[in-house]
């Protein structure tokens, strides 16, 4: 495995009787997009708040970037970028004002800070507006520029608290394709909250899984999938009537049957040969025009293990 950025043993938190990180040991190797899932008030922001030195544990221990978060705290946001729930920008100011600021609190020379903004803002298709008061900007164009502030100084590792919230689907293409592009060509680690499964499957490498302030579950999406996820089948067709449906439950490769909209939906044990199954449903009757099958998907793994702590 690569070099671990993150490094948590055992860290908690607690706000009074609430404990918003629960004993979480955790290693983020570099280089990837690590996603961190959890329903609201799991405690995800919290943990992004630990591992930038901006909360003190109740106990346990945390090292970031091979820093400690307790003694070193300022130097970790120093190396770090972060997008939380405040934007930081300045709404009196221009989107290349903002960055400008931004660049010399970073203390980058003046070519260097113009061209690294240029890029950013014309990646996230703000070039042309770079002159506007940012006040008058919608949340999705604020949230680009919150982006571009964040991404300005180069950091080894950013943390993105949704860092796709309110941009149109242009725009969240953009903001995904551009931290790949971070994390694969210039080896920065991207460390992300979202509430959009879908959006983590395709971009991040591993995932952590985290509720009432306790870790779940940490791997890949195929990982989880394979753990918590059983595989799943979608036959398209039409003759799916109550008899075929009641076959089909009798066969042990066959785990749950559900019918919507001309489609049925199985959920397997195992590795099921779906052949038999194909010639069990013509033999009924039943015309079959297309068959499907896969694993779960991150949102099916997620919700399992939301039941399975209840």
């Amino acid at each position: 495995m690569s070099d671990l950025v993150i490094r948590t043993e055992e860290l908690s938190r607690h706000f009074g009787s609430v404990r918003a990180v629960d004993s979480l040991s955790l290693e983020v190797p570099a280089g990837i997009v690590f996603g961190f899932l959890g329903p609201n008030g799991a405690g995800k922001t919290t943990t992004i708040r630990l591992l930038l030195g901006l909360l003190e544990p109740t106990s346990g221990r945390a090292s970031v970037l091979g820093l400690d978060t307790r003694t070193e705290s300022e130097r970790i946001r120093q190396l770090c970028g972060a997008l939380l729930e405040h934007s930081g920008l300045y709404e009196r100011l221009s989107a290349e004002d903002n960055l400008e600021f931004y660049g010399r609190v970073w203390r980058m020379p003046a070519a260097e800070r113009q061209k690294r903004a240029r890029d950013l803002l014309t990646h996230l298709g703000l070039w042309e507006r770079r002159r506007e008061l940012v006040g008058t900007w919608s949340r999705g164009m604020k949230q680009k520029l919150a982006l571009a502030r964040a991404l300005l100084h180069r950091p080894r590792l950013i943390f993105l608290d949704e860092p796709t919230s309110g941009l149109d689907p242009v725009g969240a293409v953009a903001v995904r394709e551009d931290l790949a592009r971070l994390a694969t060509s210039e080896g920065v680690t991207v460390f992300l909250t979202t509430h959009n499964l879908a959006e983590a499957e395709k971009l991040c490498q591993r995932v952590g899984v985290i509720r009432e302030g306790r870790l779940l579950a940490v791997g890949s999406p195929d990982e989880l999938r394979t753990r918590t996820g059983a595989p799943r089948a979608q036959i398209i067709g039409r003759g799916f009537d109550g008899s075929v449906l009641s076959l089909l439950r009798t066969r042990p490769e066959v785990a749950n049957v559900q019918l919507h909209d001309g489609q049925l939906s199985l959920e397997l044990r195992g590795e099921a040969d779906m052949a038999p199954l194909v010639s069990l449903l013509v033999n009924a009757g039943a015309q079959v025009e297309e068959v499907r099958k896969g694993k779960a998907s991150l949102e099916e793994v997620f919700l399992t293990l939301m039941e399975e702590e209840r």
